[in-house]
């Protein structure tokens, strides 16, 4: 993609099972290294981090050919048994394997409102005379 021009920019929110109240400074930023490690390997880049007692909230770039379900799968899974392991604590409030819920939330962010989007998109084409540039 030599010639492709491109800024896919994402918020991710994930949240502990159960909406365990676990999380910390030290837990997050160590939450944070693994996900910087893992997302090296898609081309996935950290914005911007921050965290609650119950969850995370990640905004990242991507590529377009960046898997980024995929990626996910890959954080959430390797974050859990890296977690348990080096906060061994943390098994009190979460008894079972999994740390994270099952589900997420990822919302794209872009710079323009839907709104002008879907005004620019529909307005193309008309009254090109008025829209034209004067040389």
């Amino acid at each position: 993609m030599k010639h492709s021009v491109f800024k896919l920019n994402f918020h991710l929110i994930l949240v502990i099972k159960y909406r365990r109240k676990v999380l910390d400074d030290t837990m997050s930023n160590r939450l944070k290294d693994i996900y910087i490690n893992i997302s090296k390997n898609y081309n996935i880049s950290l914005q911007s981090w921050n965290h609650d007692r119950d969850h995370v909230h990640i905004l990242f770039t991507a590529h377009p050919n960046s898997e980024i379900s995929k990626f996910i799968n890959a954080y959430k899974s390797a974050s859990s048994r890296l977690i348990k392991n080096e906060f061994p604590n943390i098994k009190k409030f979460l008894w079972k394997e999994a740390f994270w819920s099952k589900s997420f939330l990822l919302l794209t962010t872009g710079g323009a409102p839907i709104e002008v989007l879907n005004e620019y998109i529909e307005t193309q084409g008309e009254d090109r005379e008025k829209n034209a540039y004067s040389i």
